[in-house]
């Protein structure tokens, strides 16, 4: 009898035991999920072009996802155990503990996620269809050099606009395609601000050497000197040189032995002086030039009589230069007004000579086609283009987001319809081929200036409005005090990642009183002067993003006209200073930051329109931090509990991503929307938080049963999908058919699926460990795996019978 009593006894304090170290547990994963979230961010960052990600990361990523598999299941066990039997589970969950700490200290990677990846030689680019005999007849010649030994350097020389970058870019693809023939192809663009220093961390990037920082000049060319002759059978591209490039100093050895150097520029003497082999690229001639303007313009509008002559001495004014001619026509399409031909040929015919640098010729069309645009909100909006990098992809949505920061975009009453009208703005600049498409998704386009369009673009910022741009230079010095002058306007120091410091530390803060924009995203700093704000009273967008700064200064509290206040992913802040004097403040994206708690102040933003707060340390939204009236229209707490009552008076809430503990919570908010439009987009998750779903719909709820039921909750009239996570193996049949009459489908026997895809998942990267193992056997050792071998072949056999499911996994439609 004693014994059994001391059997029951330790089976009890196995019990309380096991629960408590499955919390511990819980938490440990939490915390290496997190880690593996910043893997993934890291990663994306050094994934740069010839790189891959270090086989040891691959497989702690996989076996992260394998532990979070093992560690369900395990707690689905648990779950099933009578309190007698749970304490049979205690070694396997010490056991799992065990090894989730091992991989939490092996997941630091602090010596980089990524090496070189061989099979790369080079990065395809985008390109566009070539205009005339000539481009063609170029192309033919610049690759018969390519394929001659006896030619190294080839200079490829035109007027601006003419169609250089064009050609080349074609090349490049070409060459890419000779995968027998050359070892690596690397693109650089130079452009008009060259610097050696720059040039040589762009090419170190392409070919995998690696610069600590500390190097000078001279050094730096040795080591791409000796990395760049590691490759035997080379093609540098240098686009848009405007003066002689001294090779040794960059580092770039004289092309032999199969090497070529190719270069484009608008000088021929740059061609004379590098002792290349010169191809002019020739302006269109007059059929052709006619025939691509009748294209981009429209044939039915030359079909009137007395347009034709007129369009073509506009024609005749282009030169003969493809990207004029496509701006001017894509000016003047649809118009019918025989008056404004005129007038169009007038303007072009007086317009002053170009200056700075850029050709009369192609200064005239561009700036003809600026000064058509006719509208100031319109020209900023261009302008403003201007701010990021030459050849820089710019993200549709981010330059939206930011013309309407800036007040380019009419304020309306929903943030849809202003991202519709900044959309539309768009369009208009890109019909006038002031800005072209540079790559484009089902969900996402990115836009580009051409060079000469960004050149014309910064020559009219250079005067009124006022802008100091300096992006994407490897900058490490910060501007001097003579650069930020009283009239800046805006201010993008964006892209350079060595900058570290803002502002020397001894002088006085800048005085900018009519700077409204500061770009500075992506410039590596990690401190900001207390003061540097407080002469900048009219700051109204500021862009801190992906930077190393701890705290910000509390003068960032005056900014009394600060409409945008940009943070995301500075990992490492953990200071905001008080809000609460920001009442013009429109949107906060705190996303990624390393603070715990909301900043003070919140309540008194009673302007403010987005607000992005998905920040690992916060738990929880705390009641009574919206303003009263809300004008809050997209509100993002990832995985942080709210209040169901908090957010359902958000009454003009257009998208939301949050989390609810429970049911009535959850009912609160639904119960809100009695009468009144819900949001537009959701992505609510109750009873959990931080779950995370892939491809889901534009209105998802997702529960996870256990701590919700189904037949507790009642649901938003225009719902799309509905996840029922259920981790239990109770049936709940009866509760899941009070959605019968939705139209949606409901995930039925969850989680005898998610047993299966999270074996699946482990097999995979079991196999790949095994087949990493055997390949780096010798022949002798190899045997050895043999029994491994077979018994993963068994595994997967079970599994491809187990994955059948032929009772479904889903409930019909009905």
């Amino acid at each position: 009898m004693e014994f059994a009593l001391n059997k029951i006894d330790k089976q009890w304090d196995n019990y309380k035991s096991v629960n408590q170290h499955m919390n511990d547990l819980k938490r440990k994963v939490m915390e290496l999920n997190g880690m593996k979230e910043d893997t993934y961010s890291r990663m994306s960052a050094e994934l740069l072009p010839r790189k891959k990600p270090k086989r040891n990361v691959q497989i702690w990523l996989e076996n992260v996802e394998r532990i979070n598999g093992e560690v369900q299941n395990l707690d689905g066990k648990i779950g099933e155990s009578s309190r007698f039997t749970r304490g049979s589970h205690a070694d396997n969950v010490l056991k799992t503990i065990s090894e989730v700490e091992e991989l939490t200290q092996q997941g630091k990677f602090q010596d980089g996620l990524v090496v070189d990846d061989p099979q790369w030689i080079g990065q395809v680019l985008s390109t566009t269809t070539l205009s005339g005999e000539g481009a063609k007849a170029c192309v033919e010649e610049i690759w018969q050099c390519l394929m001659d030994d006896e030619v190294g350097k080839i200079g490829v020389w035109g007027m601006g606009g003419v169609g250089k970058t064009s050609i080349m870019k074609l090349i490049n693809n070409l060459l890419l395609e000779e995968t027998g023939r050359f070892d690596i192809v690397i693109w650089t663009t130079v452009s008009k601000e060259m610097s050696i220093a720059k040039l040589q961390k762009d090419m170190a990037s392409k070919i995998g050497v690696s610069f600590c920082g500390d190097e000078d000049e001279i050094t730096r060319a040795g080591m791409l000197f000796e990395g760049l002759s590691r490759k035997r059978r080379s093609v540098i591209i240098l686009d848009d040189l405007w003066q002689e490039v001294p090779l040794d100093k960059v580092g770039i050895p004289e092309p032999s032995s199969g090497s070529k150097l190719v270069l484009t520029t608008r000088s021929f003497d740059v061609c004379r002086k590098m002792s290349c082999r010169a191809i002019k690229v020739k302006p269109l001639v007059e059929e052709e030039s006619w025939k691509l303007f009748s294209e981009k313009v429209g044939r039915g509008i030359l079909n009137i009589p007395e347009v034709e002559p007129i369009a073509k001495k506009i024609v005749e004014r282009c030169a003969g230069l493809p990207l004029g001619v496509i701006t001017v026509a894509s000016c003047m399409k649809d118009i019918d007004d025989l008056y404004e031909w005129r007038n169009a040929l007038k303007e072009l015919s007086d317009r002053k000579k170009s200056v700075n640098g850029l050709e009369e010729e192609v200064f005239q069309q561009l700036r003809f086609s600026y000064d058509r645009l006719k509208d100031p909100k319109l020209e900023h909006c261009f302008l403003s283009c201007a701010l990021y990098p030459e050849d820089w992809g710019i993200e549709e949505r981010e330059l939206v987001r930011l013309w309407i920061a800036e007040g380019l975009v009419e304020e309306m009453d929903s943030r849809q319809a202003e991202f519709d009208r900044g959309r539309a703005i768009m369009s208009r600049l890109l019909n006038k081929s002031l800005l072209e498409v540079f790559s484009e998704t089902k969900d996402e386009r990115c836009v580009k200036m051409h060079d000469l369009v960004r050149d014309m673009a910064l020559h009219i910022t250079s005067a009124k409005p006022r802008f100091f741009v300096k992006v994407g230079m490897g900058l490490r010095d910060p501007p001097n005090v003579e650069e930020w002058s009283e009239d800046l306007e805006k201010v993008s120091l964006m892209r350079n990642w060595e900058l570290e410091f803002l502002y020397p530390l001894e002088m006085s803060p800048p005085k900018c009183p009519m700077l409204t924009t500061l770009l500075l995203c992506g410039t590596g700093i990690r401190s900001i002067p207390e003061g540097f704000f407080s002469h900048m009273d009219g700051l109204k967008v500021l862009d801190l993003t992906g930077n190393f700064i701890e705290s910000l200064p509390n003068s960032i509290s005056n900014l009394k006209n600060l409409t945008a206040l940009l943070l995301a992913v500075c990992s490492y802040l953990k200071y905001v200073p008080s809000l609460s004097n920001l009442r013009a403040l429109k949107e906060l994206d705190l996303r990624g930051t390393a603070i715990k708690e909301v900043p003070h102040g919140m309540q008194n933003l009673s302007s403010l329109k987005c607000l992005k707060l998905r920040c690992w340390n916060i738990d929880e939204i705390p009641n009574g931090i919206f303003p009263r009236p809300s004008c809050l229209q997209e509100l993002n707490v990832g995985g942080a509990f709210i209040s169901g009552k908090e957010a359902g008076e958000l009454k003009k809430l257009e998208t939301f991503e949050g989390a609810f503990y429970d049911s009535h919570n959850f009912n609160v908010y639904v119960q809100a929307f009695h009468g009144r439009e819900e949001p537009r987009q959701y992505f609510i998750v109750v009873g959990e938080r931080g779950m995370e779903m892939e491809d889901s719909a534009s209105k998802t709820i997702a529960l996870e049963v256990g701590r919700v039921y189904p037949n507790q909750i009642m649901l938003p009239r225009h719902i799309e999908k509905l996840v029922v996570c259920d981790n239990g193996t109770e049936s709940h049949e009866e509760e899941y058919l009070v959605f019968c009459s939705l139209r949606f489908r409901i995930v039925a026997n969850w989680r005898k699926v998610q047993i299966w895809l999270e074996n699946f998942e482990r097999i995979n990267g079991e196999v790949q460990i095994l087949d990493g193992q055997i390949g780096e056997s010798s022949r002798f050792t190899c045997g050895f795996h043999a029994d491994d071998v077979l018994k993963r072949i068994r595994e997967v056999e079970e599994l491809i019978q187990q994955g059948k499911f032929q009772d479904g996994l889903v409930v019909d439609d009905p």
